[in-house]
Order: structure tokens, then sequence, then C-alpha cells
């Protein structure tokens, strides 16, 4: 089992190439379906093969590291620009919504001041998050971020996240490939530990709050 898990994506993106890699990146970036796509993972068992050429050899396939690393940059850059445009054009129609038992608008008013004050710091650790990347560029062209600063930070995170994961995967190249698997499950760990704390504390918050708020009857 475990050495059907260390084969699977290596050979899965064997079978995509660089422009299934690219796709993936871009999805992942800023498209609402592609939350559920493999990023980290992805990048890092992408910049490990092309840094092992025995690796290349036995998958069938030649990935070039200045290519890759390029290649995903932009990708993830476009994607971030895109579903930020989507929340600009869309999104701001949100605000014209009567509120409902499931939609808010004061959310949307705190997405637009949290981003107006922490704006740049969301937009380039949310690289790091898997689903928050993904929804991190929409609130942000929902909550009226300008978008040259978007910009500045989409490039920032994205050379951090894209070039840099795939870049720590290409110089571990072989060395690395032998513990490819616990690495990889080492990245999603890291990468999905501070939103479910972040869940958590804010379950435990409101679960506080609805106690507190409960009357006392005293016996």
């Amino acid at each position: 089992m475990e050495e059907l898990l260390h084969l699977d994506l290596k050979t899965f993106i064997a079978t995509i190439g660089y422009v299934g890699i690219f796709a993936i990146v871009f999805a992942e970036s800023g498209l609402l379906f592609g939350f559920f796509l493999p990023g980290d993972s992805l990048l890092f068992t992408a910049g490990v093969i092309a840094g092992s050429k025995s690796l290349q050899s036995t998958l069938g396939v030649e990935l070039n590291y200045p290519v890759l690393a390029i290649g995903c940059f932009i990708a993830a850059v476009t994607g971030d620009s895109v579903g930020y445009l989507f929340g600009d054009r869309v999104g701001r129609r949100l605000f014209e919504r009567r509120d409902t038992m499931f939609f808010k608008k004061k959310y949307l008013y705190q997405a637009e001041e949290l981003y107006h004050k922490h704006g740049g710091k969301i937009i380039v650790l949310a690289r790091f998050m898997p689903i928050v990347r993904t929804f991190a560029p929409i609130v942000a062209g929902v909550g009226t971020m300008h978008y040259p600063r978007f910009l500045f930070f989409n490039v920032i995170g994205g050379l951090l996240w894209a070039v840099g994961v795939v870049s720590a995967g290409y110089y571990l190249g072989e060395a690395a490939d032998g513990y490819l698997l616990p690495i990889v499950l080492a990245i999603i760990l890291v990468s999905v530990t501070p939103p479910a704390i972040h869940v958590l504390k804010d379950y435990l918050a409101r679960r506080r709050a609805r106690v507190a708020d409960v009357p006392h009857i005293e016996a």
C-alpha cells in the first residue's frame, strides 16, 4: 500500500506533463473548483522528478527545472489574478443581497476591512494553506483590495510558493526519492495544520459564547 501511494503521484505527473501541472497550479490558485487539487505535494514531487535523471528515465518523462519553475510561477500568479477578477466583478453583487440564514453582509464588510489592513500578508501566507489559497484571491476581489497592491503580493507569494517548493524538490532530487511519501505527508500535514487550528479555535470560541449566553438556573 505504501509503495502504491509512493508511486501514484509520480506516475500521475509523468502522465499529465507540463500542461497538466500548470493547469492544476492555475486552477488551485484561483478557480472555485480547484480547492481539492494537490498543490504543495504536486509541486514538490515534480521538482524531485526534475532533479533526478534516473527517476525521469524510470517514469519515461523529461522535466526541465527552469521550465517547470517558471511555468508554475506564471500559472500561480495568473490563477490568483483570475480569482481576484472573479471576486471583484461577480462577488461585489453579494453586497446587494439581503441577509439570509446562510448569508450575512456583515461578513463581507469584515472581509473588506481585513483585506484593507492585512491583505498583503494574507495573500502571501495563503499560498501555503490548501483550500485557503483558492479562496484568498477571490475574497481579495470581493473585499476591494486595490489590484496593483494585490498583484505585488501575488507575485511575491507565487514566487515563494511555486518556485520555492519546486526548487526544494529539485535540489533534494534523488536524495528525496526514497523518502518521498513521508516528505509529501509532512508537507500536507504542515499545510493543513494552520487552517485546522484556526477552525478549531473559532469553533471553541463560538461554543464558549453560546455557553455564556445560556442563563444559569439556580437550585
